[in-house]
């Protein structure tokens, strides 16, 4: 949650409607960034192109972290990477993440480490 006292479906339900302003659903994201975390992960370690204008790279730990929601859901410790080629804006998500924001509609509160802003991260992915 980072350092946001919003409550849980108020953080939900302001990027779900910066989401609807975007013209993109949850569905969308997901998948680009599976797509994207995939690509990164065959570079084993190594930066690799994403397209003509992003590099990704992916960090792999051992283990596995479970959802916070109450259902069965263990996703892999890896971390992506995604940079503008030569440039010095970059965004980071996990396999987690990307179930958080397509199952949950959940992209972290402010603050919090893996807080993906659904403006910055669209700019970003499409």
């Amino acid at each position: 949650m980072g350092n946001d006292g919003r409550p849980l479906t108020e953080i939900i339900e302001a990027d779900a409607a910066e989401l609807a302003k975007l013209n993109y659903t949850v569905y969308d994201i997901a998948d680009r960034m599976r797509e994207i975390t995939a690509k990164a992960r065959a570079g084993l370690g190594t930066t690799v192109k994403i397209g003509d204008e992003l590099e990704a790279e992916a960090a792999d730990a051992r283990g596995h972290v479970p959802c916070p929601w109450p259902h069965a859901g263990r996703f892999a410790k890896t971390v992506v990477t995604l940079r503008r080629a030569g440039g010095e804006k970059s965004i980071q998500w996990s396999e987690l993440s990307i179930h958080l924001i397509e199952a949950h509609g959940f992209f972290e509160g402010r603050g919090a480490a893996f807080r993906l802003d659904p403006r910055e991260l669209i700019d970003m992915l499409f």
